[in-house]
């Protein structure tokens, strides 16, 4: 177990260096707070180095994560510069420093599974995983152009969500469509049906697009099924969290609604 206490040392400036890239691809990611960290110890154990406020670690959460570590893989930092790493105002006292799962793309596509194309807020995307994990999805795909899917923001908006899917980033969509066993089905407003007054398949990739240019038109034309959400028209589209959730729930209602 080491202790830092001075900003001009060596392995707190390189922490520092890391933070500011955390969870880019290729990069460790940075989980902060009790239960992220606690998540990601039930789903895969120790991290590459769990750092916490050397004032704090006694509090009886952070003493429970600090048993569950190895010595040589704890940092004990000063509670000034622990606040340097933090992203969010009020910080826990511990972080986890991470390698992000890189799990391999099944040959054949054959489950049910959401599809992101350039879904660039991070706070979006966070939402999103979190749905998924709710809605029983294991497997996402992000493209190119999507927030980082182990940046900070998203980590905080999943809630635990990265630790039981399977997430794919930098995915080539439209490559992928080759490999798929499973209708696609996108959301639209181009021929499509209405989600509430269509029959979801049991199984589906669905595709959610970027929050102002929709899913692009070659995935569009891909998808053997268009739904559309109608609502009121006070606004011109709902955001894609929230269509998200709408669809999943759809179909999950669906799977589980006692037949006539």
């Amino acid at each position: 177990m080491k202790q830092i206490a001075s900003r001009d040392n060596p392995g707190f400036k390189q922490l520092q260096r890391l933070a500011q890239h955390a969870g880019r691809r290729g990069e460790q990611a940075i989980l902060e707070g009790v239960h992220l960290c606690q998540a990601w110890l039930a789903q895969s154990g120790a991290p590459a180095l769990a750092v916490f406020d050397a004032e704090r670690v006694q509090r009886p959460e952070l003493a429970e994560l600090l048993a569950a570590v190895p010595p040589r893989q704890v940092l004990l930092l000063e509670p000034r510069l622990l606040r340097q790493l933090e992203t969010v105002e009020t910080g826990q006292g511990v972080l986890f420093l991470v390698d992000p799962p890189a799990p391999e793309l099944p040959a054949r596509l054959d489950e049910p599974m959401v599809w992101l194309d350039r879904v660039q807020d991070p706070g979006n995307v966070g939402t999103i995983l979190r749905v998924c994990a709710a809605a029983g999805i294991q497997r996402v795909l992000l493209s190119a152009g999507c927030a980082a899917a182990w940046s900070p923001k998203v980590l905080r908006g999943g809630q635990g969500a990265h630790f039981v899917l399977a997430l794919h980033e930098r995915a080539d969509l439209q490559a992928c469509t080759a490999r798929l066993e499973v209708p696609l089905a996108a959301t639209t407003l181009e021929g499509a049906q209405d989600l509430y007054a269509t029959r979801l398949p049991p199984a589906c990739a669905w595709v959610f697009g970027h929050e102002g240019q929709g899913v692009e038109p070659a995935l569009q034309q891909a998808a053997a099924l268009r739904v559309r959400i109608d609502h009121a028209p006070a606004i011109e589209s709902l955001n894609v969290a929230v269509a998200v959730a709408l669809c999943l729930f759809e179909q999950r209602r669906q799977i589980h609604a006692p037949r006539a």
